[in-house]
């Protein structure tokens, strides 16, 4: 008789699973056995992802199509999830977009929209699900967060400030789900290649020209898998990003500030 996996009989909802650490996050619960929902907004790329996922790992992968930056996004996501006859047991919040420059470098749209589905697209969605994890006694939520939630960000303020916010509601349900089965991490990743870089515009500041070679994000996603499993509170990949996180605690505020802010200028 096979062995049978830890993620058989239950479902991973992998937000965000189009590209980059979504997509490898997803291969990680699909090969310990778990069945996926897929949700990102291009339908092309989502659709790839479900079907490679599926023939490589054996389970069923089911892409449903939705924008979360949307308001109602998460609750239109769960709807649809539940006209399929789906239901979630493992939420994966990897949805999220950041972007480089003062404030008003951006429209409004812009910062707001990091707001809508960095944090309230998050939030709704673990609303959504966290009772009937309770109920079960398993399953749990894995945010996507950034060692930028370790300290505000100067020409970056709003995307670090939603990381910040994501980190700190995490380590609030690990303690709320502490001894239930339920578990909570919190994934903070340093520079990692992937997509988001373009988006953001990170690549031309003087962080990304002197923090070295960004990470891949396949070993990001397993760290943050291992973590989880582990009901690790929160999982910062690598030794030179827990350092940074961490040296922040111990300078002073306006000394921290002015660093930021130099290193996210353009270089």
């Amino acid at each position: 008789m096979a062995r049978k996996k830890p993620g058989e009989g239950q479902t991973a909802l992998v937000t965000g699973a189009s590209m980059g650490i979504g997509v490898d996050l997803a291969e990680c619960f699909a090969r310990e056995g778990y069945n996926l929902i897929l949700s990102a907004r291009s339908a092309g790329p989502l659709q790839d992802v479900a079907s490679r996922l599926s023939a490589a790992h054996g389970v069923t992968a089911t892409a449903v199509v939705q924008d979360l930056g949307a308001i109602g996004g998460g609750s239109a996501l769960a709807q649809a999830i539940a006209q399929r006859g789906l239901s979630v047991d493992v939420l994966v919040n990897n949805a999220g977009y950041g972007h480089a420059g003062a404030l008003t470098s951006s429209d409004l749209q812009t910062q707001l929209g990091m707001i809508d589905l960095n944090v309230r697209a998050l939030v709704e969605l673990t609303y959504l699900y966290w009772d009937r994890m309770l109920a079960n006694r398993r399953g749990g939520v894995l945010n996507v967060a950034s060692t930028a939630a370790f300290q505000p960000g100067p020409l970056m303020a709003n995307y670090y400030a939603s990381k910040a916010y994501v980190l700190s509601f995490s380590e609030a349900l690990w303690e709320e789900s502490r001894g239930t089965g339920v578990h909570v991490s919190c994934l903070c990743p340093g520079p990692t290649v992937s997509k988001f870089r373009e988006r953001a515009g990170t690549g031309k500041t003087r962080l990304a020209k002197n923090a070295g070679a960004a990470m891949a994000s396949a070993p990001v996603a397993r760290m943050g898998y291992q973590g989880w499993k582990r009901n690790k509170r929160v999982v910062v990949t690598g030794a030179s990003n827990q350092f940074i996180a961490g040296f922040g605690k111990f300078i002073p505020r306006t000394t921290l500030l002015r660093m930021v802010r130099n290193l996210q200028s353009p270089a």
